[in-house]
């Protein structure tokens, strides 16, 4: 019998060239835990990992045993939880690291730039940037799959980081992800994997403006200068309550676009 998602502890084929390895780090955040893809063509001995992910030592050590040679290291962006096992699979593999942040880097002075064609492991991996969650947000664009990072999950929608991240912008990366995604199977850094990556940033779009409306709906009510908080309760008021932090800095985004 296949293995479908969640598979901790087992590397699980999804399409010809793309194998998923889940960490164990579940959360509100991270729903089933981080997935780290595992890429190559086939025939290839060596692969390409996507997000080594949190610093939990067996998850790592396993990425190292499935993986064999790891050509290179690609990051989506910068959140611990995606990063935070470099240094180790760094240790264990030898690979080079390639990200959009500087700070990453290993082996490399380049960071990733939109439109960058990567050829490793037999394939052809061209970076889409996709700010919006973080600024250094980026996707992997290949033959068959898009790789979204937590620019789309599996399930659920995205928080916007506002540290630097915006929803003018991640609207914007939802077109680009429509029109790269078309025909494409989805491969997101937490939950399953889905069919269509159009389908899903089409839905994304929808939503947000959604949202939105439900946004204008309340500063109407309760006053145009209303605080985050107070737009959480009543936007959010059939949420969990235990998740309205993460509410609060997608309220934030959402004021922010309406004011700006």
């Amino acid at each position: 019998m296949a293995l479908t998602h969640p598979a901790y502890g087992q590397l699980r084929v999804v399409t010809p060239t793309a194998s998923v390895l889940l960490a164990n780090n579940p959360g509100k955040m991270t729903l089933d835990g981080t997935n780290t893809w595992i890429l190559r063509a086939v025939g290839s001995d060596e692969c390409v990992v996507v997000d080594p992910g949190p610093r939990n030592k067996a998850h790592i050590s396993q990425i190292a045993e499935v993986a064999g040679p790891v050509a290179l290291t690609l990051v989506t962006h910068r959140h611990f939880d995606h990063t935070a096992g470099l240094k180790r699979h760094i240790k264990l593999t030898g690979s080079p690291v390639r990200s959009a942040d500087p700070k990453f880097l290993h082996e490399s002075d380049e960071p990733l730039r939109d439109g960058e064609v990567i050829e490793a492991a037999g394939l052809r991996i061209t970076v889409l940037a996709t700010p919006g969650h973080t600024g250094d947000s980026v996707s992997f664009v290949l033959d068959d799959a898009v790789l979204t990072g937590d620019t789309i999950l599996g399930r659920g929608t995205t928080v916007i980081d506002v540290r630097d991240g915006t929803l003018a912008d991640y609207l914007d990366s939802m077109d680009r992800l429509v029109a790269a995604g078309e025909g494409k199977a989805l491969l997101p850094a937490h939950g399953p994997e889905q069919a269509d990556a159009a389908a899903v940033a089409r839905y994304y779009i929808a939503h947000r403006h959604e949202r939105l409306d439900q946004v204008r709906a309340a500063l109407a009510e309760i006053g145009p200068d209303a605080k985050p908080m107070a737009v959480v309760r009543h936007v959010y008021a059939d949420v969990d309550k235990s998740l309205w932090p993460a509410a609060r800095q997608s309220v934030k985004a959402q004021l922010a676009y309406l004011r700006r």
